[in-house]
């Protein structure tokens, strides 16, 4: 009736059951493997264990069994692909992605966690990529460059948690993009090129490439200015600069050429290059002057060696083509001597007078001044320098008529009936200077009697100003002056003599010494120096008077008063016996204009008479009294008893 045997239902092919008794007779019971399991095939599995005993009937007992099955890392990571393929732009910014890898591990837990890293790049040694451990994205570390790699490839290794692994190929492919302008690179270039090049002169020969691809990498060239230079396609992409017209330096020194290359990329690249080309010169240009002529001006009598002027002409060239140096041109012909008295300096064409000029000799003159370059061959120009001598006041006035030089002097015969008017003589000069230095003037200097003649001031004509009188002395003597009209003046004298006669039957009268004639003129100084004595005195005496005059009239304001008509004759009695009157009668002076000598009228006493004594003066004799004007009527200036004093009385009185 005891267990007898054990069965396990439903049966399987990895468990059976083992039992048995021990050698102290303990039963035991044993569930046996008999097969590997795989987890990742049936990771869980349950059944019963049925203990049946011999009785009979037999009876029976079960339990349930549960084997969970624990993993065992015994599957390494499997990717889904072998080799992976990538395509990224060249232009895609770090930390794109380029593509996902991707392995499964069939274990679980910490067996199943892969993670994911990158073998060393196959020919790179510092990689552009970065992988995630976990997701597996591969991404970049910088931007691709298709010109520097086409494509990249690369291992990754995916390991799981227990160290089992796999590898996987990654190729990642690069896509260009127009990111790359077209390179001009210059082979040869000729600077400065002379301006008398030939057209078809090669310049310069460059190359231009693109290190794009496809449609990215075509280039083609252009020239923005095409006037005087042309690209011409050599080899491949190989370009020829080359002149297609005559070079002119004066006009354009420099020409600056801009050779633009576009690729055929979407939007198209382009890069411009500069050929600067000097032109050199040439010597095609003969100097020119500033001025078809020159003329310049210098004053007579003027210092050696003086600057009257320059010439300056300008050279289109440069260097020593453009130095110019100056010169006097030889004159063709005997008559067209050059003149010995211009020079011109060579460095700087100064022209300068070397010696002193005359107007009166030399009015001007005309020479071939020449500027030379310094080229090879020179080139030279000419011009015409006038010279014109300006004219200075150098040469007073000559007098002709009448001669000055004749002895004795010649007398001009003037009747006593002569007009005011009459024309005596006429005085003839000339002045050997031009323009205003030879206006002449003629003035009256001297005269015997100034008063009787004129001069006229451009003609020289002496005339009679007033009738001739019988106080006119017969012999008149003259002298004009002839001025011009230089800065300063210059003059000359004309002496001329008149004979006032009332016929002309005998001219002949003696001719005074040149002593006589000394005599005279100093006896006349004496007498002008002394009536202008006189005069002075004259003219003092008359202000003291004046001023006496006034310091009366301001005495008078101040404090006197005059006498009324009751009041007048005890007034004046009072006052002649303090002695304050000179006499005791006033008296009325009047002075006639008609005659030539002053009268003195003594009209009769409008005072009556005072006794002797009132006519003493207190005072002294020597001092005088101020006495107040009295008024007088009409009756007291009647005529009657009135007497006449001469001038000498008057004064005696």
């Amino acid at each position: 009736n005891t267990v007898q045997e054990y069965t396990i239902t439903p049966e399987n092919q990895y468990f059976s059951v083992s039992y048995g008794s021990g050698t102290n007779d303990d039963k035991y019971l044993e569930l046996v493997l008999e097969k590997s399991l795989d987890r990742e095939q049936e990771a869980e599995m349950g059944f019963r264990v049925i203990a049946v005993d011999g009785g009979s009937p037999p009876k029976s007992g079960e339990i349930e069994i549960s084997i969970i099955v624990l993993d065992v890392n015994d599957n390494a990571p499997i990717f889904t692909q072998d080799r992976y393929i990538g395509k990224v732009l060249e232009n895609m910014p770090e930390g794109s992605v380029v593509l996902t890898v991707q392995a499964t591990d069939k274990d679980e837990g910490i067996n199943g966690d892969v993670s994911y890293q990158l073998s060393q790049v196959v020919g790179q040694s510092d990689s552009e990529f970065v992988i995630d451990h976990k997701t597996g994205e591969i991404k970049l570390t910088k931007p691709l460059d298709f010109e520097v790699a086409e494509h990249h490839e690369f291992r990754v290794r995916a390991t799981d948690g227990g160290g089992l692994s796999a590898i996987c190929k990654v190729l990642v492919e690069v896509v260009d993009v127009n990111d790359n302008a077209p390179e001009l690179v210059v082979s040869s270039f000729s600077s400065p090129l002379p301006e008398n090049t030939v057209p078809g002169t090669v310049v310069a020969l460059f190359t231009v490439r693109d290190r794009d691809s496809g449609a990215n990498g075509k280039i083609s060239c252009a020239l923005e200015d095409q006037l005087f230079f042309s690209l011409r396609p050599a080899y491949k992409n190989y370009y020829e600069l080359v002149t297609v017209s005559a070079l002119d330096r004066e006009e354009t020194p420099q020409y600056v050429l801009r050779v633009t290359a576009a690729d055929a990329g979407s939007p198209p690249l382009t890069s411009t290059h500069t050929f600067s080309v000097d032109i050199s010169d040439v010597n095609d240009n003969a100097p020119v002057f500033n001025q078809t002529s020159y003329t310049m001006y210098v004053r007579e009598n003027n210092v050696g060696t003086v600057f009257v002027g320059a010439v300056s002409a300008a050279d289109a060239d440069v260097g020593l083509n453009a130095k110019v140096s100056y010169s006097l041109a030889a004159e063709q012909g005997p008559e067209r001597a050059r003149c010995s008295c211009i020079s011109v300096n060579s460095e700087n064409g100064h022209v300068f007078v070397l010696r002193p000029l005359d107007y009166e000799h030399l009015r001007q003159s005309e020479v071939t001044v020449s500027a030379s370059d310094a080229g090879s061959p020179p080139l030279r120009a000419n011009v015409t320098v006038r010279l014109v001598v300006l004219d200075e006041n150098d040469n007073a006035p000559l007098v002709l008529y009448p001669a000055q030089e004749s002895s004795p002097a010649w007398s001009e015969l003037v009747p006593v009936s002569a007009e005011a008017g009459y024309l005596i003589s006429k005085v003839v000069a000339v002045d050997a200077d031009s323009g205003q230095n030879s206006w002449l003037s003629y003035h009256l200097l001297r005269a015997t009697d100034p008063g009787l003649f004129s001069v006229g001031l451009q003609s020289g004509e002496v005339r009679l100003r007033r009738p001739v009188t019988e106080r006119d002395s017969v012999k008149q003597k003259l002298l004009v002056l002839v001025r011009d009209n230089g800065q300063p003046p210059l003059s000359a004298t004309a002496a001329l003599s008149a004979l006032l006669l009332k016929d002309f039957s005998d001219v002949r009268l003696p001719h005074a010494s040149p002593a006589t004639e000394d005599q005279d003129a100093s006896l006349t100084t004496y007498l002008i120096l002394a009536l202008v004595f006189v005069s002075l005195l004259f003219l003092a005496s008359t202000a003291v008077l004046l001023a006496r005059k006034v310091c009366r009239r301001k005495e008078l304001k101040a404090g006197h008063v005059l006498y009324a008509a009751d009041t007048l004759q005890s007034g004046l009695a009072h006052a002649a016996a303090a002695g304050t009157l000179p006499r005791p009668y006033c008296y009325e002076i009047s002075l006639t204009t008609g005659s030539g000598n002053s009268e003195f009228r003594f009209l009769k006493p409008i005072l009556p008479s005072l006794p002797p004594q009132h006519c003493a003066v207190g005072q002294g004799p020597d001092e005088e009294q101020e006495f107040p004007a009295v008024p007088v009527s009409a009756e007291d200036m009647a005529p009657d008893n009135a007497g006449t004093l001469s001038a000498g009385q008057f004064n005696g009185f």
